[in-house]
């Protein structure tokens, strides 16, 4: 009876998840190019290796894509099994968007109560903007549902105690880095500040933690970075809307402080979507 009760289906839920999925999904056939930018990095990245790897911008590997590799290389998964179109690019966006719902959902319910729950996913869910940007190739909806993956996995480390939990939590944050570069860590004083004020551990354990966790998202937030700056230029696509040819020039100029600043500056390898 408990295991029954336990795994029972919200209805209301499953009703709002399915609203998402409409919305998200409705009509994206339509589309046969979505951001043709985007999409003509699919299409060279189906190509071989070498073009997946460095996200290169076309099949002759001279430019890559003026962003890091993460939602790519899901994008092109789904054109491999799918086949190359508009809405095979668009569907991990749109999925995206209905798991962020879900997210939300789990994120308000336990300290605010299940009503609360479902009427912040059935806001999230019906909002315009949410729908439409989950209706695109452009990275921001697989952005947001890293993130949200990442608060649910800090808030259940700080409830539980679970110290793993609570570095997955920075690793995703790690991972949301090689989606859209600097624009993942504005989520990082909210964390830091919960964990120090929320989490009833020994201080030093605390601080400790945090520090493992921090260094753990660092690495994986270079990793890919570290690799391509490390391959002498010969041999790999210039680093597109970089001036000096540099991933890490990329990360913390133009798809870093820049951005956060609204002071944007042109590329000097490619350019493309803002």
């Amino acid at each position: 009876m408990n295991i029954t009760s336990k795994f029972r289906l919200d209805i209301p839920l499953t009703l709002i998840v399915l609203l998402a999925l409409f919305l998200n999904v409705y009509g994206i056939w339509n589309d046969q190019y979505a951001n043709t930018y985007y999409t003509t990095a699919v299409a060279s990245m189906l190509q071989n290796f070498h073009n997946f790897f460095f996200v290169s911008l076309d099949t002759a590997g001279f430019v890559s894509v003026d962003k890091p590799p993460l939602t790519f290389w899901i994008q092109t998964l789904s054109a491999y099994i799918f086949g190359l179109h508009g809405w095979s690019v668009i569907l991990p966006q749109a999925l995206s968007g209905a798991g962020s719902v879900i997210l939300m959902y789990k994120l308000v319910k336990q300290p605010f109560g299940l009503a609360a729950g479902r009427i912040s996913a059935l806001v999230m869910a019906s909002t315009p903007v949410v729908a439409s940007v989950s209706r695109t190739n452009n990275i921001d909806s697989m952005l947001v549902f890293a993130l949200l993956i990442a608060a649910w996995l800090l808030l259940s480390g700080i409830r539980n105690n679970r110290i793993w939990s609570l570095i997955g939590a920075f690793a995703m944050i790690g991972l949301a880095f090689n989606m859209k570069m600097m624009q993942a860590y504005m989520v990082l004083p909210a964390f830091f500040f919960i964990t120090l004020i929320a989490w009833k551990i020994n201080r030093k354990k605390k601080l400790g933690v945090l520090a493992g966790a921090s260094a753990l998202m660092l690495l994986i937030s270079m990793s890919w970075a570290l690799i391509v700056d490390a391959v002498p230029a010969g041999s790999r696509p210039y680093v597109g809307s970089s001036q000096t040819n540099s991933v890490m020039e990329l990360a913390f100029g133009y798809n870093g402080v820049s951005r956060l600043t609204g002071e944007q500056g042109g590329g000097g390898g490619g350019g493309g979507p803002q």
